[in-house]
């Protein structure tokens, strides 16, 4: 952002301070007005329609929404200022944006976008982070009202992470409530946009970025995978590719066909995780999204011993954790044929107990209650 536009923001930002506060309005953006989706999506749908509340969404390309109910306005702009500077409630995903400083009246939750993690972040990786961002953590957990932990692990990681004292909600992770409902609208729904037949299968390859942009680790050969998924589960299986959002440019790098379909720029990955039998990743916190549905999840790390002493330091060790992970691909092949549902679901069953979890797809009808001032 330029330098005069930036005091322009800041002059008129400061003005808006001045109206009062709607109690009643909630300002709703995620991964800063890019997308309509994560936890912030779901708190959304399920207010929409009680009439005590007003919601806002924010967007940087508000044409792509048009037919939300909610009220939009443009991410940056200034009808996006005037509710940041008025609106009773601003939920979001990331952090906020660096011009908010909340006003009394106003209640800021932060959802965060996973339901725990695996690679460390904030204060824990504070000598990998730039220092301008640093500051800007700061200063933004010292105007949190609600942090919301979907595990007991979570909460704990938040605790000491996050530079942040208040309360820590254990709601649960609302982005989550979707994959403890009927599957069924939400498959139909991806089967359609990707234009599969109804009875086939999905597989969900969905693995994180690399600091360089590096894209070799991503050499997985799609065609023997399908085949391994195909002999092992039966029927018709389709691949679903979605590169993290850092990568989104670099997409077109990849090979698709007829049973590997581009998912990378889709919306929503909850919908995606809804409607996957399988998913494969590598560090994603994905993974732990995933693993309420005790679907098979699969980890394919090529780059295993690099990522982990030079990319980002993990609370877990990979190795421990329910997800069987493989640095050759033939390995994983070899694991699909053989592959326990049995004792698969032992193993996630005690992870999830171990980590002290609190999804149970009833987390956006306890951050509603926060959101009235009700007791959690």
């Amino acid at each position: 952002m330029t330098g005069w536009k930036n005091k322009f923001i800041k002059k008129i930002y400061r003005l808006f301070r001045l109206f009062p506060v709607k109690k009643k309005q909630i300002l709703i953006f995620s991964y800063y007005g890019e997308q309509y989706s994560g936890s912030p999506k779901y708190i959304s749908n399920y207010i929409e329609g009680k009439a005590e509340f007003d919601v806002v969404w924010a967007f940087t390309a508000p044409e792509r929404y048009r037919d939300l109910k909610s009220k939009i306005v443009r991410y940056g702009h200034l009808n996006f200022y005037r509710c940041l500077a008025t609106a009773g409630i601003i939920i979001t995903n990331y952090r906020m944006t660096e011009e908010f400083v909340k006003r009394p009246g106003q209640k800021y939750i932060q959802t965060w976008h996973s339901s725990l993690r695996l690679k460390m972040i904030e204060k824990d990786a504070e000598d990998t982070l730039p220092v301008h961002y640093v500051e800007m953590a700061k200063n933004d957990s010292k105007q949190l009202d609600y942090l919301l932990a979907g595990s007991q692990k979570s909460k704990e990681i938040f605790e000491r992470s996050f530079w942040y004292d208040g309360k820590i909600a254990n709601t649960g992770t609302p982005q989550c409530d979707i994959l403890f409902e009927d599957r069924n609208p939400v498959q139909n729904k991806v089967f359609q946009y990707y234009h599969i037949p109804m009875e086939s299968h999905i597989v969900l390859y969905a693995p994180t970025f690399r600091k360089d942009y590096n894209l070799s680790p991503y050499d997985l050969n799609t065609e023997i995978l399908i085949d391994s998924l195909r002999k092992r589960f039966g029927g018709e299986w389709y691949l679903l590719m979605r590169l993290h959002p850092h990568l989104l440019n670099q997409k077109s790098c990849f090979q698709y066909s007829d049973k590997v379909l581009q998912a990378t720029d889709y919306d929503d990955v909850q919908e995606l995780l809804c409607a996957a039998d399988v998913l494969i990743t590598d560090y994603s916190a994905i993974m732990f999204d995933f693993s309420v549905t005790k679907r098979p999840c699969f980890l394919y790390t090529p780059d295993f011993i690099e990522y982990t002493t030079k990319d980002r330091n993990l609370y877990f060790d990979v190795k421990k954790l329910p997800f069987a992970s493989f640095e050759r691909q033939e390995e994983l092949f070899r694991h699909i044929h053989t592959f326990s549902e049995r004792e698969y679901e032992k193993r996630i069953n005690c992870f999830l107990s171990e980590i002290g979890s609190f999804d149970d797809g009833k987390a956006c009808q306890r951050v509603y209650k926060l959101i009235k001032g009700e007791n959690v």
